[in-house]
């Protein structure tokens, strides 16, 4: 049993860091918010599968998370990681924009 875990834990650690660090901030279950989040899940699990980390956030949960990042609108993705940092408004429909927006090669 250990063995196995140490196993585990090894390739674990070898696994590099995600390489895109997004974050969807919404609000709540409104249509936009959910249209938002299935097409940015669409769009990294195609296009960069197992190369990211998405988190969303919901800004009536995290009104401090919402403020630091002074949003102007919502749904709204900000890219992180890669820099420069970028940030996209609506509910991300139009896959070859975001792709464009977060530097993915297709």
């Amino acid at each position: 049993m250990k063995k196995q875990r140490v196993v585990n834990d090894l390739k674990n650690a070898a696994k590099p860091p995600p390489e895109y660090k997004l974050r969807l901030f919404v609000t709540g279950a409104s249509p936009n918010s959910v249209r938002a989040i299935t097409n940015i899940r669409n769009i990294c699990d195609v296009y960069l599968k197992g190369r990211y980390e998405l988190h969303i956030i919901d800004v009536y949960q995290d009104v401090a998370l919402a403020q630091k990042e002074q949003l102007i609108a919502l749904p709204l993705l900000i890219k992180k990681l890669p820099l420069p940092e970028r940030k996209l408004i609506g509910d991300l429909s139009e896959t070859e924009k975001v792709l464009k927006a977060l530097e993915v090669d297709v």
